[in-house]
């Protein structure tokens, strides 16, 4: 887990970035991947931001929050992070359920096939063939 934290406008404190370190560890054990997280803490008028950016693997995430209070903002930041990782991981086992669900009913198909294979066809009288039709060439011009 790599973590980047940068202050604007305002000193850096080792008890936020304490602070938001650990949240962000907390968010490892939902990927699946080791992360890469760029945070962001800034003092804007007299709100308190807190951005991050988050990579792992494929996924990319991003979370912006402003209150009040720094702690605040980083803790609801690092619940809409959470929240969207639950939704990435939620579709990509949806992804998985459903490409074992289309492998297993192609599985039943081949099984039927061979099933019906196995059985006797019973004989039909054959009908006439039908005549080819006659396709008009076009002439170049």
């Amino acid at each position: 887990m790599n973590v980047s934290i940068t202050f604007r406008h305002m000193d850096a404190s080792e008890a936020i970035k304490k602070h938001a370190a650990a949240k962000l560890g907390k968010l490892q054990k939902f990927l699946r991947q080791p992360m890469t997280a760029k945070v962001t803490i800034s003092v804007d008028k007299l709100k308190h931001v807190a951005e991050a950016r988050i990579s792992a693997g494929g996924e990319h995430l991003e979370a912006k929050e402003s209150s009040n209070d720094m702690y605040s903002s980083i803790d609801r930041m690092i619940e809409k992070l959470e929240a969207q990782v639950r939704g990435h991981k939620g579709a990509a086992e949806s992804r998985r359920r459903t490409a074992k669900k289309a492998a297993s009913k192609e599985g039943d198909a081949e099984a039927v096939e061979e099933v019906e294979v196995v059985k006797p066809a019973k004989k039909k009288a054959k009908a006439a063939p039908r005549p080819a039709k006659k396709v008009a060439k076009k002439s170049k011009r």
